[in-house]
């Protein structure tokens, strides 16, 4: 059963050491869509994202992925209701991309892959339209290939939530428009996505919600979700904008200072 908000943060503080990252967090990522989160280098949205996925712990506040806390969640049950795509992954050897997709089974298969993990890795690549990639050597693939084949690697899991931190990264205009396009369909179907982004205007035309992160905490436009201003994104990423309507949504200009 589905929560209305697939992942709820309240109050969550985290710190390395004596160094303060995040500061009094609250947000919610509502279920079954499309979300992205914006700020500035060193805002702390790689550190939340990896507080999400289970890869840091929490000792101040609350998080909480489909009603559970998940600091009390094991490997086996995190891997069941979350992927996770870090900014950087790099493959050394040249397994071919079917290998590379079956290995994010491993924490439901025994030794030997077995024919539900094979049915999974194919309904994978067919709903990312990815088939014909399956024996090629991974290695060999462009940026915007590679991140679908990880994207195919999560979607084996058959996570609730999947959460990718920098997707469009090294992407030509070409890849992040495929990419962005299968993330809002599979958003559409089963998965809750959520994403952060450096570049404001491709969530804005791409992405159902989006929020910021200014100075280790989330800001909020004062007029509530999508009512951002000039002044709201200027105290968000210290640049001057324009704003430019295209068709029902709007993108941003920056403008010399």
């Amino acid at each position: 059963m589905h929560t209305e908000n697939s992942i709820q943060i309240a109050d969550l503080s985290f710190a390395y050491g004596e160094q303060p990252v995040l500061q009094n967090i609250n947000l919610q990522f509502p279920a079954h869509r499309f979300s992205v989160l914006l700020g500035r280098n060193g805002s702390g949205k790689s550190t939340l994202f990896n507080i999400i996925a289970g890869l840091l712990r929490h000792s101040s506040g609350s998080v909480k992925l489909l009603g559970k806390e998940t600091n009390f969640l094991s490997y086996g049950e995190r891997a069941r209701l979350i992927g996770f795509l870090p900014q950087f992954h790099k493959a050394v050897f040249p397994f071919q991309v079917r290998d590379v997709i079956l290995t994010g089974r491993a924490a439901f298969s025994g030794i030997r892959p077995s024919k539900e993990d094979s049915g999974r890795v194919n309904r994978a690549m067919a709903e990312l339209g990815i088939d014909h990639l399956a024996g090629r050597a991974y290695t060999e693939l462009s940026g915007g290939e590679q991140q679908l084949v990880m994207i195919a690697r999560i979607l084996v899991q058959n996570p609730s939530v999947i959460i990718l931190d920098e997707p469009t990264n090294h992407l030509d205009v070409y890849h992040q428009t495929q990419l962005l396009g299968h993330l809002k369909r599979l958003s559409r179907s089963s998965y809750t996505i959520i994403a952060i982004m450096h570049d404001p205007n491709l969530a804005f035309l791409h992405a159902d919600h989006f929020y910021f992160m200014r100075h280790k905490t989330v800001v909020y436009p004062p007029g509530g979700q999508g009512h951002y201003d000039v002044q709201f994104l200027k105290e968000v990423y210290d640049v001057n904008f324009k704003i430019v309507p295209v068709d029902d949504r709007k993108i941003v200009v920056p403008v010399q200072q």
